[in-house]
Protein backbone atom coordinates (compact mmCIF):
# COMPACT_ATOMS: atom_id res chain seq x y z
CA UNK A 1 0.00 0.00 0.00
CA UNK A 2 1.31 3.78 -0.77
CA UNK A 3 2.68 5.55 1.87
CA UNK A 4 0.12 8.87 2.28
CA UNK A 5 1.13 11.90 0.72
CA UNK A 6 2.26 13.41 4.12
CA UNK A 7 4.83 11.46 5.22
CA UNK A 8 6.71 10.59 2.31
CA UNK A 9 7.01 14.62 1.48
CA UNK A 10 8.39 14.22 5.12
CA UNK A 11 11.47 11.43 4.50
CA UNK A 12 15.16 13.11 5.01
CA UNK A 13 16.84 13.06 2.42
CA UNK A 14 21.05 12.06 3.00
CA UNK A 15 24.29 12.06 1.17
CA UNK A 16 24.90 8.96 -0.74
CA UNK A 17 28.28 7.23 -0.23
CA UNK A 18 30.12 4.54 -2.51
CA UNK A 19 28.68 2.26 0.23
CA UNK A 20 25.44 2.66 -1.36
CA UNK A 21 26.64 1.29 -4.57
CA UNK A 22 24.67 -1.92 -4.63
CA UNK A 23 21.23 0.13 -3.07
CA UNK A 24 22.01 3.08 -6.23
CA UNK A 25 21.96 0.33 -8.84
CA UNK A 26 18.77 -2.22 -7.14
CA UNK A 27 17.19 1.45 -7.71
CA UNK A 28 17.94 1.60 -11.57
CA UNK A 29 17.05 -2.17 -12.13
CA UNK A 30 13.81 -1.50 -10.17
CA UNK A 31 13.12 1.43 -12.72
CA UNK A 32 14.24 -0.94 -15.62
CA UNK A 33 17.45 0.45 -16.31
CA UNK A 34 20.65 -1.56 -16.74
CA UNK A 35 22.55 -1.59 -13.33
CA UNK A 36 25.11 0.19 -14.29
CA UNK A 37 27.71 -0.34 -11.39
CA UNK A 38 30.71 0.80 -12.74
CA UNK A 39 29.26 4.03 -13.52
CA UNK A 40 27.61 4.58 -10.41
CA UNK A 41 31.10 4.10 -8.65
CA UNK A 42 32.68 7.08 -11.03
CA UNK A 43 29.79 9.07 -10.15
CA UNK A 44 29.44 8.48 -6.23
CA UNK A 45 32.88 9.01 -5.96
CA UNK A 46 33.39 11.98 -8.43
CA UNK A 47 30.36 13.63 -7.39
CA UNK A 48 27.75 14.04 -4.87
CA UNK A 49 24.88 11.70 -4.17
CA UNK A 50 21.22 12.50 -2.41
CA UNK A 51 19.32 9.58 -1.67
CA UNK A 52 15.83 8.90 0.70
CA UNK A 53 15.77 5.35 2.16
CA UNK A 54 13.05 2.96 2.10
CA UNK A 55 10.88 3.69 4.50
CA UNK A 56 9.24 0.23 3.99
CA UNK A 57 12.60 -2.28 3.99
CA UNK A 58 15.99 -2.05 2.85
CA UNK A 59 16.85 0.20 -0.02
CA UNK A 60 16.22 3.40 -1.80
CA UNK A 61 13.11 5.16 -2.41
CA UNK A 62 15.00 7.40 -4.45
CA UNK A 63 18.62 8.90 -5.96
CA UNK A 64 20.45 10.64 -7.44
CA UNK A 65 24.10 12.39 -8.27
CA UNK A 66 25.27 16.27 -8.92
CA UNK A 67 28.74 16.39 -10.42
CA UNK A 68 29.81 19.63 -9.70
CA UNK A 69 32.25 21.66 -12.03
CA UNK A 70 32.67 24.70 -9.63
CA UNK A 71 30.43 27.61 -9.21
CA UNK A 72 30.06 27.77 -13.13
CA UNK A 73 28.15 24.44 -13.10
CA UNK A 74 26.73 21.31 -12.13
CA UNK A 75 24.91 18.30 -13.91
CA UNK A 76 21.91 16.32 -12.52
CA UNK A 77 21.88 12.60 -13.52
CA UNK A 78 20.52 9.55 -12.24
CA UNK A 79 17.38 11.05 -11.12
CA UNK A 80 15.38 7.96 -9.76
CA UNK A 81 12.49 7.11 -8.04
CA UNK A 82 11.42 3.74 -6.69
CA UNK A 83 7.93 2.21 -9.08
CA UNK A 84 6.53 1.96 -5.30
CA UNK A 85 6.66 5.71 -5.21
CA UNK A 86 6.25 7.10 -8.42
CA UNK A 87 3.91 9.55 -9.04
CA UNK A 88 3.80 10.86 -5.36
CA UNK A 89 5.87 14.20 -5.37
CA UNK A 90 9.36 11.82 -4.61
CA UNK A 91 11.08 13.13 -7.22
CA UNK A 92 9.53 16.46 -7.25
CA UNK A 93 11.22 16.32 -3.50
CA UNK A 94 14.45 14.95 -4.03
CA UNK A 95 14.81 17.74 -7.38
CA UNK A 96 13.97 20.96 -4.54
CA UNK A 97 16.48 19.76 -2.35
CA UNK A 98 19.18 19.20 -5.10
CA UNK A 99 18.10 22.85 -6.10
CA UNK A 100 18.89 24.25 -2.54
CA UNK A 101 21.72 22.66 -2.29
CA UNK A 102 22.84 23.78 -5.63
CA UNK A 103 22.14 27.36 -4.59
CA UNK A 104 23.30 29.82 -7.29
CA UNK A 105 25.27 27.50 -9.24
CA UNK A 106 23.69 26.71 -13.05
CA UNK A 107 22.77 23.26 -13.60
CA UNK A 108 22.13 21.16 -16.45
CA UNK A 109 20.66 17.47 -16.81
CA UNK A 110 19.59 15.23 -19.85
CA UNK A 111 15.66 15.12 -19.70
CA UNK A 112 12.91 12.07 -20.84
CA UNK A 113 9.96 12.87 -22.16
CA UNK A 114 8.44 12.65 -18.67
CA UNK A 115 10.93 13.82 -16.59
CA UNK A 116 10.50 16.97 -18.57
CA UNK A 117 7.47 18.73 -17.52
CA UNK A 118 9.12 18.41 -13.92
CA UNK A 119 12.13 19.95 -14.89
CA UNK A 120 10.35 22.72 -16.67
CA UNK A 121 8.39 23.65 -13.71
CA UNK A 122 11.19 23.56 -11.81
CA UNK A 123 13.07 26.55 -14.00
CA UNK A 124 15.13 24.11 -16.87
CA UNK A 125 14.64 24.93 -20.22
CA UNK A 126 15.44 23.26 -23.21
CA UNK A 127 18.68 24.11 -24.88
CA UNK A 128 19.04 21.35 -27.18
CA UNK A 129 18.39 17.44 -27.88
CA UNK A 130 20.63 14.29 -27.76
CA UNK A 131 20.20 11.27 -29.55
CA UNK A 132 21.39 8.05 -27.75
CA UNK A 133 22.34 5.40 -30.27
CA UNK A 134 23.37 1.64 -29.82
CA UNK A 135 24.46 -1.25 -31.93
CA UNK A 136 27.69 -3.34 -33.37
CA UNK A 137 30.14 -1.26 -35.49
CA UNK A 138 30.18 -2.57 -38.73
CA UNK A 139 32.82 -0.43 -40.39
CA UNK A 140 30.94 -0.11 -43.59
CA UNK A 141 30.94 3.96 -43.86
CA UNK A 142 34.92 4.64 -43.56
CA UNK A 143 36.27 7.25 -41.47
CA UNK A 144 38.59 9.83 -43.18
CA UNK A 145 42.23 9.24 -42.74
CA UNK A 146 42.85 11.04 -39.34
CA UNK A 147 46.07 9.68 -37.06
CA UNK A 148 44.49 8.04 -34.21
CA UNK A 149 46.41 6.15 -31.22
CA UNK A 150 46.11 5.26 -27.86
CA UNK A 151 46.97 8.03 -25.28
CA UNK A 152 49.86 7.96 -22.69
CA UNK A 153 50.40 9.15 -19.49
CA UNK A 154 52.43 11.98 -20.81
CA UNK A 155 49.17 13.03 -22.99
CA UNK A 156 46.99 13.77 -19.93
CA UNK A 157 47.90 17.30 -19.82
CA UNK A 158 47.14 17.83 -23.37
CA UNK A 159 44.06 16.14 -22.90
CA UNK A 160 43.11 18.24 -19.66
CA UNK A 161 43.89 21.71 -21.73
CA UNK A 162 41.78 20.71 -25.01
CA UNK A 163 39.06 19.49 -22.64
CA UNK A 164 39.03 22.70 -20.54
CA UNK A 165 39.02 24.95 -23.60
CA UNK A 166 35.90 23.00 -25.26
CA UNK A 167 34.01 21.97 -22.26
CA UNK A 168 34.06 25.74 -20.72
CA UNK A 169 34.97 24.64 -17.35
CA UNK A 170 37.94 22.43 -15.59
CA UNK A 171 37.07 19.25 -15.66
CA UNK A 172 40.60 17.83 -13.85
CA UNK A 173 38.91 15.79 -10.93
CA UNK A 174 36.88 13.65 -14.18
CA UNK A 175 39.35 13.83 -17.11
CA UNK A 176 41.87 12.50 -14.82
CA UNK A 177 39.77 9.13 -13.64
CA UNK A 178 39.51 8.19 -17.68
CA UNK A 179 42.66 6.11 -17.56
CA UNK A 180 41.51 4.19 -14.56
CA UNK A 181 37.76 4.16 -15.58
CA UNK A 182 37.79 3.13 -19.51
CA UNK A 183 39.07 0.48 -21.00
CA UNK A 184 39.83 2.60 -24.26
CA UNK A 185 41.00 6.39 -24.30
CA UNK A 186 41.79 7.36 -27.56
CA UNK A 187 44.00 10.70 -28.88
CA UNK A 188 44.04 12.15 -32.39
CA UNK A 189 47.20 14.02 -33.39
CA UNK A 190 47.95 15.85 -36.32
CA UNK A 191 51.38 17.87 -36.91
CA UNK A 192 52.58 17.01 -33.02
CA UNK A 193 49.49 18.89 -31.39
CA UNK A 194 46.39 16.82 -30.00
CA UNK A 195 43.09 17.81 -31.86
CA UNK A 196 40.53 15.77 -30.15
CA UNK A 197 40.05 12.71 -27.83
CA UNK A 198 37.67 9.41 -26.87
CA UNK A 199 37.18 6.87 -24.07
CA UNK A 200 35.07 3.43 -24.21
CA UNK A 201 34.19 2.39 -20.98
CA UNK A 202 32.55 -0.77 -20.11
CA UNK A 203 28.97 -0.80 -18.97
CA UNK A 204 26.93 -3.66 -18.63
CA UNK A 205 27.17 -5.36 -22.30
CA UNK A 206 28.08 -2.35 -24.43
CA UNK A 207 31.39 -0.44 -24.64
CA UNK A 208 29.98 3.70 -23.99
CA UNK A 209 31.67 6.06 -25.69
CA UNK A 210 32.42 9.28 -23.83
CA UNK A 211 33.49 11.75 -23.19
CA UNK A 212 34.29 12.82 -27.23
CA UNK A 213 35.96 15.93 -28.29
CA UNK A 214 37.37 16.79 -32.29
CA UNK A 215 38.12 19.51 -34.01
CA UNK A 216 35.76 18.21 -36.54
CA UNK A 217 33.39 15.69 -37.85
CA UNK A 218 36.13 13.53 -39.39
CA UNK A 219 38.16 13.38 -36.23
CA UNK A 220 35.33 12.07 -34.25
CA UNK A 221 34.75 9.53 -36.73
CA UNK A 222 38.35 8.45 -36.69
CA UNK A 223 37.95 8.25 -32.84
CA UNK A 224 35.11 6.30 -32.76
CA UNK A 225 36.12 3.83 -35.71
CA UNK A 226 39.80 3.61 -33.50
CA UNK A 227 37.51 2.47 -30.54
CA UNK A 228 35.29 0.04 -32.39
CA UNK A 229 38.02 -1.40 -33.65
CA UNK A 230 38.88 -2.44 -30.11
CA UNK A 231 36.35 -3.76 -28.53
CA UNK A 232 33.80 -6.41 -29.76
CA UNK A 233 30.95 -4.85 -27.69
CA UNK A 234 28.13 -3.23 -29.46
CA UNK A 235 28.69 0.49 -28.70
CA UNK A 236 26.58 3.16 -26.81
CA UNK A 237 27.17 7.28 -26.71
CA UNK A 238 24.48 10.13 -26.47
CA UNK A 239 25.37 12.55 -29.46
CA UNK A 240 24.01 16.26 -30.03
CA UNK A 241 21.36 16.39 -32.66
CA UNK A 242 23.35 19.26 -33.71
CA UNK A 243 25.94 16.91 -35.25
CA UNK A 244 24.04 15.89 -38.27
CA UNK A 245 26.97 14.38 -39.78
CA UNK A 246 28.21 12.21 -37.41
CA UNK A 247 24.93 11.19 -36.78
CA UNK A 248 24.25 9.91 -40.37
CA UNK A 249 28.01 8.16 -40.49
CA UNK A 250 26.76 6.54 -37.19
CA UNK A 251 23.75 4.92 -38.49
CA UNK A 252 25.26 3.81 -41.66
CA UNK A 253 27.90 1.78 -39.38
CA UNK A 254 25.01 0.11 -37.60
CA UNK A 255 24.46 2.83 -34.82
CA UNK A 256 21.20 3.67 -34.34
CA UNK A 257 19.09 5.67 -32.24
CA UNK A 258 17.22 4.41 -29.21
CA UNK A 259 16.12 7.48 -27.73
CA UNK A 260 16.50 10.94 -27.98
CA UNK A 261 16.73 13.10 -24.61
CA UNK A 262 16.05 17.28 -24.17
CA UNK A 263 19.58 18.91 -23.26
CA UNK A 264 18.23 21.11 -20.30
CA UNK A 265 19.90 24.01 -17.75
CA UNK A 266 18.68 26.42 -15.29
CA UNK A 267 20.33 29.97 -14.70
CA UNK A 268 21.99 30.06 -17.89
CA UNK A 269 21.62 30.73 -21.27
CA UNK A 270 23.00 28.04 -22.84
CA UNK A 271 26.16 25.33 -22.01
CA UNK A 272 29.66 26.85 -21.48
CA UNK A 273 32.17 26.00 -24.05
CA UNK A 274 32.32 25.34 -27.74
CA UNK A 275 29.13 22.72 -28.86
CA UNK A 276 30.98 22.09 -32.23
CA UNK A 277 33.77 20.28 -31.07
CA UNK A 278 31.72 18.63 -27.93
CA UNK A 279 30.00 15.39 -29.62
CA UNK A 280 29.41 13.17 -26.57
CA UNK A 281 29.49 13.52 -22.76
CA UNK A 282 30.93 11.80 -20.38
CA UNK A 283 28.37 10.24 -19.07
CA UNK A 284 24.48 10.60 -19.18
CA UNK A 285 21.35 9.14 -17.39
CA UNK A 286 18.07 11.05 -18.45
CA UNK A 287 15.64 11.69 -15.98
Amino acid sequence: MPIPPAPLAQLPIRRLTSEDLLACADLSENRGWPREEHKWGLLLTAGTGYGIDDPDGPGLAAGSVVTSYGPGLAAIGMVLVAERYARQGVGRRLMQHVLAEAGDTPLTLHATANGQPLYEQLGFTETSRAEMVRGRFTFTAPAPDVPVRPATAEDLPAILRLDHEVFGLDRTHIIARLPAFADHLRVAEQDGEITGFAAAWPNMDTHVIGPLIARDPGTAQALIASLAAATDRPLRTDIDVRHTSLLSWAKENGIDTIATNAVMIRSLPDLPGDWRRRFAPLTVAAG
